[in-house]
């Protein structure tokens, strides 16, 4: 499982130079999308 360190780096390990790192996966699919609204808006703007 690919992960994450808080630097941007990228790594398979749970720690990395002593700093934990997270998973790099994006967030969970949701149809009720909180945020579709102003997405559109600033994708219509650009």
């Amino acid at each position: 499982m690919i992960r994450k360190t808080k630097d941007g780096r990228y790594t398979m390990k749970e720690q990395l130079d002593g700093e934990k790192t997270v998973t790099a996966r994006p967030p969970k699919f949701s149809y009720p999308d909180k945020y579709g609204e102003y997405r559109r808006k600033t994708k219509r703007q650009n």
